[in-house]
Formats: structure tokens, C-alpha cells, sequence
């Protein structure tokens, strides 16, 4: 708290949202009481006049209403106020007001009360004129030295001064080179009125000068007849202030000299009353207003200013006496005398704070108080302690990343979805292949265990899926009350989808503020997307799910399509999909197959993830614990892989678009601007078919645009038929190996790490990155390998890759190695140690491992050292039977050794043996830069090799002749895509090495 910070006395805040200014305030014995006390006068810009006579002790938050005299509304915003003798018959004070177009002029007279509501208060017109021109500000004085009353001077927004004589006007004269109003007032000593004019200059004007001049009149309009005898009117002097002032004021006190006062934006000047300059005072803050008042000192003047900080500085001309802080930044301050006190300094801000206060400094007498001095009870505190390391202790043993839920929520969100589908369908297509689109209704209830505001209900669901309403804003709800949401949800599409579950999520603030989500899930019924139909006899794909109950009938599996059914046995049904598949079950009489098929393979997947949940609720609810479902044929990858390459061929469509779009842009805007350079010219060229040529493109652009939507469309479609043949996979791999609910969710996580295509990232790229990782990792033949690749830096930029055959032979691999009783964790990383000499490779110092090639994104290459050793063993039979399958599939084989490591040492043989040829060129060129002894020692390994593969070079010399083009053309594109360079000085054999994936590409 400040010492130096002015002392209130007394302070009234006046109205809410009202505006005020440096005119609307004013102070002086308004009711002509006789006892020279004055009061204060406030008016707003809202037409608010309120008077006040302040007492000692009387401060509020509000207006202390023993202090306010009168308070009245008036019809217009108030500009100016000021009292003075402006009733001619009368030596009493008046109040003039100043009104945008309307100058009135009230007497304030009081009737003392007999009774404890104190006195009465009234405002009464005297007169008042209707002004032409809108008022800016007003001055007023003894015009032309008339003694006894007072004559008033209004300045308009279009620089016309107008002169009242009481209630006559006198006179209006216009301000020459006028641009904008500036501060106006009147030096009695002189008899001239001063202003600031737009050329930030300070003028003054005699009022005989104004008088005589030209009428204003006849400059408004010229078609009237010059008036003769004015004369044209100029300032009798100026003084250049070189900025805008923001008040001017004449002291008229006694003990003042000759000055004229000017507040500028950073300057205040003091002048004679002939323009000659007194003093200048650079300011260092942005003033707000300021009063020169009288000083007891002969010869100088003081004054009291505001500025933009809040501050109140006294200065004594230019030395600055006293600086006090003031609660706001005030644009008026007046200096008054109360009964109580004289000298009261009375600021007003513009929001309406009006404060009373004096320069003064208020000692504080608060101190310290003592701190009793007791003795510490130490097993208290040690109590204490103990309790709160057994609090850390059990933060420590139980944090998690996740809070705590609290033991009951502020909203229960529950979601139902009706039996039946609705009546009347709410669908907006109504058939499809003339089979009509149903709608079910889903009811979400809302139950609040507190006082809830602003609650929001948000419904998310997989396309084409479409709900009638998907936002609701939910009422403020109080302890135990509900509401009740219902929508419904349709096929919006002619394509299936992926997903029949749909989310409802509700967000609200907490009574505390805290903001809080929750989620409820709901499942549709498969009635939504088909029909039951006849079973089909022929069709395309076929699935096959083995158990190990006895045969079940399925229309009591399948209640609600058995009744349209054909077979009365129970042993087939058939679903028509609204999209146009059909989708057959077939249940065998004797074993305990079911058969799902059809001529679409992704539109199997709702009715297999239907017929295998509904088999779990049904022998559940018999009782039967050792339910077990598996599926034994082999898994449809090819089918799979149709769906894959269709979302691809897309996705390149959709690419080529846009650079086609782009070149046509490129081309259109080039178009437009060689013609118009053609149609401003003042001597225009001939078109030359530029406009047919323009025409031309705009057609292709239009064109364009129309088939890269609609490719965008396909897009869409092909993207959730994706996803339905990716889970229909994931289902059969997990019916296959019988994988847990968390290896399901890690395979479906990696061949589905997308919800929905972008330009910048899809499903492509960003499924081969997961299934790379897995291959590395948690499925990667031995730990040593896996340490190896955790210690590797990040692959490549995802990107869309030139074509799908690395993808379709990464999810073949991934399959194989599940099939081979591969476990998927997501532990794996931070379970398994890396070996020291692995730790070695990745130091700074050591070796660095060969990244994988970035051409084409293979797997990672091994080091330098395991090829040594990998090379030492002897083949394993399993090996041996490998190599038939070599021959047949040499790039599947090249990724399998790549990925396998340490356990196929002949494969690797075989490759190096393949390259001899190439090895012989290559080794002339780096003979001159390798070292002898690295030379000697691939000599030695070369002839250890040789002996045990020379039987397998005759076989595959003749393709090896064929391949070479091949190798030749995989190198270039393997530096193009930016992979890691392999140092000069490394073996021919790690650079054969490089050359296997380049080979397996082909």
C-alpha cells in the first residue's frame, strides 16, 4: 500500500454502463444557497443529471443517497455542463446544459422539508434553443465586456461558432480552414475566444473580429447574394503547437500572471495572453486532463493532472510538488469547497467513479504480532511424518496415468436401442434395388446424481450409417432428475458398413468446473442392412467356422430372419444385404461346421461377427463353459488382397487428379492473365484463340473436378469394404490361433491403424509401418534380432508407396509367423534386454548395423559380425526342406531370410552365391581402395561358402542371368529413395547383402 495515494473522502459510483467525459463535470453553488458551499454537477452521456452535495463519512458502494440533491433523466446525451448568470433579469446561478442539438438552461431551487426526508430538490427550463448544427463543446463569459450576466459561445462539429445572448441568439460564425472541432474557451482579459485547429495550432479570435466578420450564413449557401460591410475573418494570433490538444483553460484567479494553459498529448505549454510562449514541460506519461488553480506563491501557478496510470501529480509550473494514486484513470478534476473541508480535489472517470479526495499520507499502524514461543511436541510430529510417508509410500506403489474415477458420477448415460424397427421410416433413401430402407430408434437417458449446467449430447457413428439428429443441447438439470433423448439411425448409403456400433457422448462441467466426458456404446441391429432371402447355391467365397457343441438350429439362433425363411430344417439361411450381397449360412447336418458364403468377401463380415457373438450368448446362457469356435482352412489372403489393391488403385486415382487439377490451374491462370494484359491495352492485339483455348480449359477443369469427387466417393467406400474385410481377417487369424481378446486387439490395431484415409497419411503406409514393427519386434525370429532393431534409429517418411506388393508380402509373413506360434505383446520392448555387443553397435564408437533399404522399405539387414557367425553353422533339416521352396518363390524366401535372422544360414549362402558373378566386377573396382588383409579374409570366407552351396549355383545360373536387368534397375530406385549409405571400406559381402531385397523386389 502507497503512502502518497489521495485520501477519499468521499466517492459515489454513478450508474452502470453509462460514459463520461471531461465536459460532463462541473462544480458551483447551483441553487444559489448563499453560503458559497459548492455542489457538484455530473452529467452522462446517457442523459443522466445528477447533483450532489457531499458530507465527510458518507462513502458507499453505491450513490449515498443523503448526498444527492436531484437526479433526473433527460431526453438527449449531455455534453457540457456549467453554471453561471445566464438569465438576464436575474443575479442568481443558472445551469446550462449542452445537448447535441439543444441547449437548455434550468434553475435548481430546494424547499427545505418539514419531515426527516431532509430537502427538496427541483430542476426547472427556463429556456432553451434548438441548435442547427450538432454542438460539440461550449464556452461561455462576459462577451464583449458586458457586465452582470453571462453570454455563451457553442462550437458545431462543422467549425461554426454560434453566440447566445441569454435567450436571444446573437450570431454565427464559421472558423476558417476548419477540419475538427478542438478544446474552446474564453479569456476575459482580452476578450477573445482561443481554440485548436486541425493544423495543431493555437488560435485566438477577438470577439469584435467575430462580430463584424461575414456572415455565416451566406458561406453555407452560395447562391445567396454576397453580404457587404463583414470582413473576412482571421486570427489575431497563432502559436504552433505541432500536436492536438487535449484542453485548454484561462485561470482567472488574482494571484495568477497573464497565462493561457495547453495540455498537449505530451507537452503542456503555458502562454501570455499576446501568444508569446512562457514556459514548455515535456511529459514523460499520455495526460488525461488537467485544472490550473491558485497558487500562494506570486507569480506561478499550480495545477493538478491525471494521466493514463492512474495518477494525480500536482506541479508548481513545471516542478512537480506531489504525485498521489488515484483508483482510476480520470478525465475530469475540478477543485471545490464542502462545509467540511476546502479545497477538496474532485475527480470523475469515465465509467463513472466520482471521487472527493485531498493530498495526504495515512500512516500504517499495523505490526507484527508476536509469535508464541512453545515447545514443539515431537511425537506429534513424528506421528505426523509417519502418516504421510505411508501416503507417498501408497502414491508411489498405485500412481497410474489416469485418475482415479470418483466413486459416483454426476451423469449416468445409458443407451437403448428398440426391439423393432420403426414404423414409419425415417431414412432419407427410401428403397434401395427395391428393397425399402428401415430405421430404428435408439433412447439415450441422461440421470444427474448433481446439479449439472451446460451439458451437450454428441452422437458418433460409422458411415454410411446416418442418425436424423447427431448434436443435442441437454437442459440444466438438478439432483435426481433425467432426460430422455431419441433419435434414429439408417442406411445412408449403397455399400454396407464396416461397423454397426455408434457412440453417445456427453460433456458437462462438474459443480466444481471441471470438465467432464462420458461415453456410452450401442449396438444396432443387423435388420438394419438386410433382408432375409433365399440361400444361394453358387458363389465366390467361402468361410468355414468349426465347433465343438452339437449343431444348433439356426433360425433359433437367428430369430428375427427365420420367419421369411424358405428352409424349414433350420440348416440354411440366407441375408440380403440392402447393398445388393447375399450372404448364405449353411449348418451341417452330421458335423459341427457352419458355412458362411458369398459373392462379396467384405460383406461377410457382419454376418460372421453376428452368427460367431450370437453362438457365445447361446451357449452361455446353457451353461456350456467349454464352448470353443476355431477356423482351419487356410486364410483368404488373396481375397483379402483384392480388397487391398482396389483401396490403392483409388487412392493413386485420386492423386493423379490433383496433379492433373494443379497443371490445369497453373494453366487457367496463365490464360486469364495473358488476356487480360490483352483487354487493358489501349491498341489490343488480336486473341489469337486465347478465349477458345480459355474455354477449352475451364471445360477440363470442370471435368476434372467432377471425377475427382466422385473418385473421392469410391474412395470413401472402398475405405470401409477395406475395413470390413481387415476385421473379418483379424476375426478368422484370432478363430485360427485361438489368440487372446489382447493379441486380437494388437493385430487389429496393427492392420487397422486408421479410423479414415487423409491426403497426407492412409491405411497403406501406415499399416506396413505396424506390421514392420511387429516382424521386428514381438515376432522377429530370436531375441537377438529384436534387441538389434529396438536399437535402431526410425525408418523413412510414411508416404504412398509405388505399389502393394511389400505390404502383401509383410501381412503374408505376419501370418506365417502367427501361425507358427508367434506371440503378439506390446511388452516385448521393454521387457527384452539388449546384449552388450548390440550396445556396442549403436555406441558412437562401435560398428553401426545396416539400416534396412529405404528404396523399398525392406527388412533390416544383419550386421558385419552375425553374418560370420551365421555362416559357421551347419543347415538344419527344416532349412533343408526350405530350399525347395526357394527355387519356386525366390522374393518371398529373400523377405523371409531377411526377417528370420540367425536360424536360415544356408538361405543366406545361397544368395551370396547367386551374386559371385557381380562380386568379381565389384571387387576390381574397390581392390585399390580396401586394405590387403580385408581382401585376404573374404577370400577365405568366400571359398568356406562356396564349397557349401556350389550344387545349388548350376541350378540358378540361368535365372540369375535373367535377374540381372532386374538388380540393376532396383539399385537406382533404392538411391532414390534416400537409404543409408554403406561405407566404402565394408566387406563384398555386406554389399551382396544389400543386393538380396533388390532382387527379392523384382
Amino acid at each position: 500500500m502507497s503512502l502518497f495515494k489521495a485520501r477519499d473522502w468521499w466517492s459515489a459510483v454513478l450508474g452502470e454502463g453509462e460514459e463520461f467525459d471531461q465536459g460532463c463535470l462541473c462544480v458551483g453553488d447551483v441553487d444559489n444557497s448563499g453560503s458559497g458551499h459548492d455542489k457538484v454537477v455530473v452529467g452522462s452521456y446517457m442523459g443522466m443529471l445528477r447533483i450532489f452535495s457531499p458530507h465527510a463519512n458518507k462513502s458507499t458502494e453505491g450513490v449515498p443517497v443523503e448526498a444527492q440533491l436531484l437526479e433526473v433523466q433527460l431526453q438527449n446525451a449531455i455534453i457540457q455542463v456549467e453554471v453561471g448568470k445566464f438569465v438576464s433579469c436575474s443575479d442568481l446561478l443558472h445551469l446550462a446544459v449542452l445537448h447535441p442539438r439543444k441547449l437548455s438552461v434550468y434553475s435548481v431551487s430546494g424547499t427545505a422539508g418539514n419531515v426527516e426526508h431532509g430537502d427538496q430538490y427541483q430542476l426547472k427550463l427556463v429556456y432553451e434553443h434548438n441548435l442547427q448544427r450538432t454542438a460539440c463543446n461550449m464556452t461561455y463569459g462576459t462577451f464583449g465586456g458586458v457586465t452582470g450576466h453571462h453570454s455563451l459561445c457553442i462550437q458545431s462539429m462543422e467549425g461554426m461558432l454560434m453566440f447566445f445572448e441569454q435567450d436571444s441568439y446573437s450570431f454565427g460564425r464559421f472558423l476558417p480552414g476548419f477540419l475538427l472541432p478542438g478544446p474552446l474557451v474564453y479569456n476575459p482579459r482580452t476578450d477573445s475566444f482561443l481554440t485548436v485547429s486541425s493544423a495543431r495550432q493555437l488560435e485566438s479570435y477577438k470577439y469584435e473580429t467575430l462580430a463584424v466578420a461575414t456572415e455565416a450564413e451566406s458561406r453555407q449557401d452560395p447562391d445567396l447574394p454576397l453580404k457587404t460591410g463583414g470582413k473576412r475573418l482571421t486570427p489575431d494570433w497563432t502559436f504552433v503547437l505541432g500536436e492536438q490538444a487535449l484542453d485548454l483553460c484561462v485561470p482567472s484567479f488574482s494571484h495568477s500572471s497573464a497565462s493561457i494553459f495547453v495540455l498537449g498529448e505530451r507537452n503542456l505549454y503555458c502562454l501570455r495572453d499576446n501568444g508569446q510562449i512562457r514556459f514548455m514541460k515535456k511529459l514523460e506519461f499520455n495526460p488525461s486532463c488537467f485544472l490550473p488553480y491558485t497558487s500562494v506563491t506570486d507569480g506561478t501557478t499550480n495545477l493538478l493532472m491525471g494521466n493514463h496510470t492512474n495518477m494525480l501529480l500536482v506541479y508548481q509550473d513545471v516542478t512537480l510538488k506531489w504525485a498521489a494514486q488515484l483508483p482510476y484513470v480520470p478525465v475530469a478534476v475540478r477543485i471545490a469547497n464542502f462545509p467540511d473541508l476546502k479545497g477538496v480535489v474532485i475527480s470523475l472517470s469515465s465509467s463513472g467513479h466520482l471521487l472527493c479526495s485531498y493530498m495526504g499520507t495515512d500512516p500504517s499502524f499495523f505490526s507484527t504480532p508476536k509469535v508464541d514461543a512453545r515447545e514443539a511436541d515431537y511425537e506429534q510430529v513424528d506421528a505426523e511424518m509417519k502418516k504421510l510417508q505411508k501416503f507417498i509410500r501408497e502414491a508411489t506403489r498405485t500412481q497410474d496415468i489416469l485418475p482415479k474415477t470418483d466413486i459416483e458420477e454426476d451423469l449416468i448415460v445409458t443407451a437403448a436401442v428398440s426391439a423393432n424397427m420403426d414404423s414409419e421410416s425415417q431414412a432419407l433413401i427410401q428403397d434401395i434395388d427395391g428393397l425399402p430402407v428401415p430405421s430404428v430408434t435408439i433412447q439415450v437417458k441422461v440421470k444427474a446424481s448433481s446439479v449439472v449446467q451446460a451439458s451437450k449430447l454428441t452422437v458418433s457413428i460409422q458411415p454410411p450409417l446416418a442418425v436424423t439428429q447427431d448434436q443435442f443441447v441437454l437442459e440444466p438439470m438438478g439432483i435426481g432428475s433425467s432426460t430422455v433423448v431419441a433419435f434414429s439411425a439408417f442406411l445412408n448409403g449403397r455399400y454396407p458398413p464396416a461397423d454397426l456400433t455408434g457412440d453417445v457422448t456427453v460433456s458437462y462441467s462438474s459443480p466444481t468446473g471441471v470438465p467432464r466426458v462420458l461415453q456410452s456404446r450401442f449396438s444396432l441391429p443387423l435388420g438394419l442392412v438386410c433382408v432375409p432371402s433365399s440361400p444361394a447355391k453358387t458363389t465366390k467365397f467361402k468361410i468355414t467356422v468349426d465347433t465343438n457343441q452339437a449343431p444348433v438350429d439356426l433360425d433359433s439362433i437367428f430369430p428375427e430372419f427365420s420367419g421369411k425363411s424358405e428352409d424349414k430344417d433350420g440348416n440354411s439361411l440366407a441375408f440380403q444385404f440392402l447393398s445388393g450381397a447375399k450372404v448364405t449360412v449353411l449348418a451341417s447336418k452330421t458335423s459341427q461346421r457352419y458355412r458362411i458364403q458369398s459373392d462379396s468377401f467384405e460383406d461377410m463380415w457382419l454376418v460372421v461377427k453376428e452368427l460367431v457373438r450370437r453362438f457365445d450368448r447361446h451357449f452361455s446362457k446353457l451353461g456350456v463353459k467349454d464352448f470353443k469356435k476355431s477356423f482351419s482352412g487356410p486364410l483368404p489372403l488373396q481375397e483379402y488382397f483384392l480388397s487391398v489393391d482396389h483401396h490403392f488403385q483409388l487412392r493413386v486415382s485420386a492423386q493423379q487428379y490433383q496433379d492433373l487439377l494443379s497443371e490445369r490451374a497453373v494453366q487457367f491462370r496463365a490464360i486469364q492473365r495473358r488476356l487480360l494484359t490483352r483487354f487493358k491495352d489501349k491498341t489490343p492485339a488480336p486473341l489469337q484463340n486465347l478465349d477458345t483455348l480459355l474455354d477449352a480449359t475451364y471445360s477440363q477443369v470442370m471435368a476434372l473436378a467432377e471425377a475427382a469427387e466422385e473418385n473421392r466417393a469410391l474412395l470413401e467406400e472402398a475405405f470401409v469394404r477395406l475395413r470390413s474385410a481387415t476385421h473379418l481377417l483379424v476375426l478368422l487369424m484370432s478363430l485360427w490361433q485361438g489368440l487372446t481378446p489382447d493379441q486380437t486387439a494388437i493385430l487389429e490395431a496393427t492392420l487397422l491403424p486408421l479410423l479414415q484415409d487423409t491426403p497426407q497419411l492412409g491405411w497403406e503406409e501406415s499399416c506396413d509401418a505396424a506390421v514392420s514393427h511387429l516382424l521386428r519386434s514381438c515376432l522377429s525370429r530370436s531375441s537377438k534380432d529384436q534387441a538389434t532393431s529396438l536399437a535402431q534409429a526410425g525408418g523413412p517418411v510414411l508416404g504412398l508407396p509405388r505399389d502393394t506388393a511389400r505390404l502383401k508380402k509383410h501381412i503374408t509373413l505376419l501370418c506365417d509367423r502367427i501361425g507358427k506360434g508367434g506371440r503378439l505383446s506390446l511388452a516385448s520392448e521393454a521387457n527384452v534386454q539388449v546384449p552388450a555387443q548390440v550396445q556396442s553397435l549403436a555406441a558412437p564408437g562401435g560398428v553401426e548395423p545396416i539400416a534396412e533399404v529405404a528404396g523399398d522399405g525392406e527388412e533390416l539387414e544383419l550386421p558385419q559380425e552375425m553374418t560370420k557367425f551365421i555362416k559357421k553353422k551347419q543347415p538344419s533339416k527344416k532349412v533343408k526342406k526350405d530350399k525347395k521352396d526357394v527355387s519356386k518363390e525366390p522374393s518371398e524366401t529373400s523377405l523371409k531370410e531377411e526377417a528370420g535372422g540367425a536360424e536360415e544360414p544356408v538361405k543366406e549362402a545361397k544368395k551370396e552365391k547367386k551374386e559371385s558373378s557381380k562380386e568379381k566386377k565389384e571387387s576390381k573396382k574397390e581392390s585399390s581402395k580396401e586394405p590387403k588383409e580385408e581382401g585376404k579374409k573374404e577370400s577365405k570366407k568366400e571359398t568356406s561358402s562356396s564349397t557349401s552351396s556350389s550344387s545349388k549355383e548350376k541350378k540358378e545360373s540361368s535365372k540369375e542371368k535373367k535377374e540381372k536387368d532386374k538388380d540393376k534397375e532396383g539399385k537406382e530406385a533404392g538411391k532414390e529413395s534416400g537409404d543409408k549409405k554403406v561405407s566404402k571400406k565394408s566387406s563384398v559381402k555386406v554389399k551382396e547383402k544389400k543386393k538380396e531385397p533388390e532382387a527379392g523386389e523384382g
